[in-house]
């Protein structure tokens, strides 16, 4: 029977091994070092918070895997034998298989700082990331001030944790503006008042030089490169992005980049081994999407593909149409198509903020046909299907405004701000738009 090992037991990894169960009775292996469970990266930060427990975070149960006849391992790859189709373990053992699947996703940037090796010194990314803040940061008692490196979507998601034990932090960000390299000024400005306005410390356009130690080899302060300003702090949390995980790989044969090289069926340069997820490259990006994308969603669908490919059913990677989610403390942020931090030489823009500072939308269009390109919106809740079919459908912005209230997925007891919307646009624009009536037909229809 055919052995297929996954190593790796985020969300590609195990969306692998379980689409591969519903299309074959092959044997599945999953290894990881990090956990024995699957469980969801993304609900770590509700546990610090005291949302739920550990356990809460693994979807399946543990009778799951021995149902479906999925193995699960503990232990640690060091090195992928490419020749005899065999891993070894940081233990010494070694583990065959016919056909391999990379799916060991990402580990936070680390630039060189001095003193980033310290105790007291995180990301937020493994499970031992969050047995190590509950270690040095267990209130505000033990951990008198965070200080936070790196101003991306897990940087925020740490400052909230920390906040909600009232441990005071100091947020250094290297842009001028919170994630001013992905966000136009207009939203980014509004998380920096996010930020601030729950009281933490935000430093934008500023670098740590490094982390100073106590006697005892744990975080004392760190020192920020511009000022030379001295921050006294027991734990820093580095969160200037990640990078594939894929150390491991790099003895062997298969090829890399920044992370592990696939083509558009994730196939490495050897045979049988492929790879998916936060730690895949592509050889050509798709669209206007980068080669790595390290996403969730892209994750599972990296996952489901790969399986089709592995079950003999020869499938190439499509992601579709971009579109992503996050949560700046209060504010939640969903995107669909493009909005980039500035707009291209075709594009044009259309803005509106509600007076309360909290919610926004921003829609790119292009300027000569009025094609809808991409909305960004913060604060107010979108139909993904609705938005998905615009894409596809090459719509017009107008369209877009027109049909406001079905892409709208606020529950129906939410104050409704498409009038306003579109208004706004009618006046600036010199147009007519009228707002048609929330439809559950069109709804269902997809547009």
């Amino acid at each position: 029977m055919e052995h297929v090992v996954i190593i790796g037991n985020g969300i590609s990894g195990v969306t692998a091994a379980r689409h591969i169960r519903k299309l074959s009775d092959k044997k599945i292996t999953i290894i990881s070092s990090e956990t024995e469970y699957f469980f969801s990266r993304t609900a770590l930060m509700y546990v610090y918070m005291g949302h739920m427990k550990f356990e809460h975070t693994q979807p399946y149960e543990p009778w799951f895997w021995k149902k479906n006849n999925i193995e699960l391992k503990k232990g640690f790859v060091s090195h992928i034998d490419t020749q005899k189709k065999e891993l070894e373990f940081k233990n010494g053992e070694s583990f065959s298989f016919d056909k391999l699947i990379i799916a060991t996703g990402s580990k936070p940037n680390k630039f060189g700082w001095p003193g980033q090796d310290l105790e007291g010194v995180l990301g937020m990314y493994h499970k031992q990331d969050l047995e190590k803040l509950e270690k040095f940061a267990p209130n505000n008692k033990v951990c008198k001030r965070a200080v936070i490196v790196g101003g991306g979507l897990i940087g925020i998601e740490l400052a909230e944790m920390l906040h909600s034990r009232n441990i005071p932090v100091t947020f250094l960000v290297r842009e001028q503006s919170f994630w001013g390299g992905v966000l136009p000024k207009e939203e980014s400005a509004m998380i920096n008042k996010e930020i601030t306005n729950n009281h933490i410390d935000l430093r934008l356009g500023v670098n740590l030089k490094e982390i100073k130690a106590d006697e005892n080899g744990q975080v004392k302060s760190v020192i920020i490169a511009e000022t030379g300003e001295e921050i006294t702090c027991n734990v820093v949390g580095l969160t200037a992005g990640v990078s594939p995980n894929i150390d491991f790989i790099k003895s062997s044969e298969i090829e890399i980049g920044r992370g592990v090289k696939v083509n558009s069926f994730l196939e490495t340069n050897i045979n049988d081994i492929y790879a998916i997820g936060d730690c895949a490259e592509q050889h050509e990006a798709i669209g206007n999407r980068r080669p790595i994308e390290a996403v969730w969603y892209t994750g599972r669908m990296m996952g489901e593909t790969v399986a089709q490919t592995i079950c003999d059913n020869k499938t190439a990677y499509k992601p579709g149409h971009w579109f992503n989610s996050a949560k700046f403390i209060d504010i939640e942020y969903q995107t669909y198509g493009w909005v980039w931090a500035k707009p291209k030489e075709n594009e044009a823009r259309f803005y509106w903020e509600h007076q309360s500072g909290k919610k926004c939308i921003h829609i790119n269009y292009d300027k000569n046909t009025h094609e809808f390109i991409g909305i960004n919106t913060f604060g107010i809740r979108m139909r993904h299907e609705f938005f998905d079919a615009v894409l596809t459908n090459k719509k017009s912005v107008e369209h877009v405004l027109e049909h406001l209230a079905d892409a709208n997925f606020d529950p129906e007891f939410f104050k409704l701000h498409e009038p306003e919307i579109i208004a706004k646009f009618n006046k600036e624009n010199d147009t007519n738009i009228q707002l048609k009536k929330k439809s559950w037909k069109r709804i269902f229809n997809k547009a």
